[in-house]
């Protein structure tokens, strides 16, 4: 069993918290912090006897982490066990989450949101022309965003992380600040 200091208890603790709020399960958010700052892959062994979780709730948590992307599973010289270890790279883990969370949930809500566009068609009471307008722009926003970031996702992280720390400049040039 690892012994945790205080300062990456807390960091494991509050991703949890962190992840309940962008509806994570809890113990994922915390086995994921754990693997990320771990420098060596854990086995889910140590990962159940560190962090107090049950091993079926592990179990699911790393699978869940792996179908995120985030997580892999890797094999250390001399033992049969999986162990498990995070993306390391801070920018790359943000991108397969992000590309991940647009899959599961833009997408899917653009589709809903063209499907209900299509169906309004034929709209023509007062309420059905203001709800089918506000379904247009909200399906409009939809495609802005997903546009925006199909070109962020294309640059390479570097021009990506150059372009975001651009930000109140683009807005100066642009003119653009209240």
């Amino acid at each position: 069993m690892t012994e945790l200091t205080p300062f990456i208890r807390n960091f494991i603790l509050h991703w949890g918290e962190l992840g309940t709020k962008w509806g994570i399960n809890r113990t994922v958010a915390q086995i994921h912090a754990y693997l990320f700052i771990s420098e060596e892959p854990k086995n889910a062994e140590d990962i159940c006897n560190t962090l107090g979780v049950a091993r079926s709730n592990a179990s699911n948590s790393l699978k869940e982490l792996q179908n995120w992307g985030i997580v892999k599973v890797v094999h250390l010289p001399g033992d049969r066990r999986d162990h498990f270890e995070s993306m390391t790279d801070v920018y790359e883990m943000f991108r397969v989450i992000a590309e991940e969370r647009k899959r599961r949930e833009v997408d899917p809500a653009l589709r809903m949101l063209k499907e209900c566009s299509e169906e309004a068609e034929a709209a023509e009471g007062k309420e059905e022309l203001y709800a089918k307008e506000k379904l247009g722009e909200l399906h409009d926003f939809f495609e802005l965003f997903t546009d925006f970031y199909q070109a962020l996702n294309k640059m390479p992280t570097k021009s990506a992380v150059k372009a975001a720390r651009m930000g109140d400049q683009l807005i100066k040039v642009l003119g653009i600040m209240k």
